[in-house]
């Protein structure tokens, strides 16, 4: 089967760590023979030198003819005047634009999803962009149901990533997607990137990044990761990490922005996905092997999180 091909649109001014993401993470995609997943292109409007944001230049290998025959389409940040000041596209972009397959999976990194506002594409959808923009992004686009809360928004053929990155997550979602767990942690393993944040993941919006030697409770969160399938509750958490129950869980939620409750039901969750789509444990096993009991509770999890049920989540993965 031929490599799935990715067109990645450089559009002055490009971030250049948004830029760099699509070719990174996916380039890295292989299969069990080592052969390449995705054939990532970098083009622009032209194949002459484009500015990059940070001070220096890069020329594309590809024009927007790439565009035409590409399985997906991804557009980073971007400076771009009429996208981000005026909600228009210049003609020689929007003519490009034209050009993608129906077919194909539309994506944007950071304030990409202000080309894909102008262009209509995010029109009555959900999406995101980096939560300093999100005020500029309503007013230009009022149709999109834009939130700055999240990392990533999935809408099927449009993806939309929030700043910087939260392209890396969105990008390895995507290998997820179409390759399942254990090619995009390879990914993510050489690239040297935790392999999985959950897309509804606050943008943790101006808190610190905890520091796992410090008093935080991130020592705790690696702790509890290696026991899912353990008895594990709120006082048992606080009790490892040597803090009241009250301290324990203001400190918790102000570093992930979640309760530990929360916070646990989606790690087992998440642990379950993996054993459905990698094991053919089945799925009552599967739910006690990741601490949510019976397949009861794992359906009513999976249900609420994905709607889906775990049979019908194995099979997408695992074809069986």
């Amino acid at each position: 089967m031929p490599p799935h091909k990715v067109a990645v649109l450089a559009l002055d001014e490009v971030i250049g760590y948004d830029l760099a993401i699509p070719p990174q993470i996916l380039g890295e995609a292989h299969d069990d023979d080592g052969n390449p997943l995705y054939d990532v292109r970098v083009c622009g409007l032209t194949t002459q030198p484009h500015r990059v944001s940070a001070g220096y230049w890069i020329t594309p290998d590809h024009g927007p003819e790439a565009l035409a025959d590409a399985d997906s389409v991804i557009i980073p940040g971007t400076k771009i005047v009429g996208p981000r000041r005026e909600g228009t596209l210049p003609d020689d972009l929007r003519a490009a634009l034209a050009t993608i397959p129906p077919h194909a999976r539309i994506m944007s990194i950071c304030t990409g999803a202000f080309v894909l506002g102008a262009a209509g594409i995010l029109d009555d959808r959900p999406a995101t962009t980096h939560w300093a923009y999100i005020e500029e992004f309503r007013a230009l686009y009022p149709k999109v149901h834009i939130d700055e809360s999240v990392l990533f928004v999935d809408d099927g053929d449009v993806l939309t990533a929030a700043g910087l990155s939260a392209g890396v997550d969105l990008c390895l979602h995507v290998v997820r997607l179409d390759h399942g767990s254990d090619v995009a942690n390879r990914v993510a393993r050489h690239c040297v990137v935790p392999p999985w944040r959950e897309g509804g993941q606050s943008q943790f919006i101006e808190q610190t990044v905890p520091d796992p030697g410090s008093d935080g409770t991130a020592p705790t969160r690696a702790w509890a990761l290696r026991r899912l399938g353990e008895p594990l509750d709120l006082a048992a958490m606080a009790e490892h990490a040597r803090m009241s129950v009250r301290t324990f869980s203001r400190r918790f939620r102000a570093e992930t922005g979640l309760s530990p409750g929360a916070w646990l039901i989606r790690e087992r969750v998440r642990h379950a996905r993996h054993l459905l789509e990698s094991t053919d444990l089945p799925v009552d096993r599967v739910a006690e092997t990741a601490g949510l009991g019976s397949a009861a509770s794992l359906r009513q999890h999976m249900r609420a999180e994905l709607g889906v049920a775990p049979t019908a989540y194995r099979r997408t993965f695992r074809g069986n």
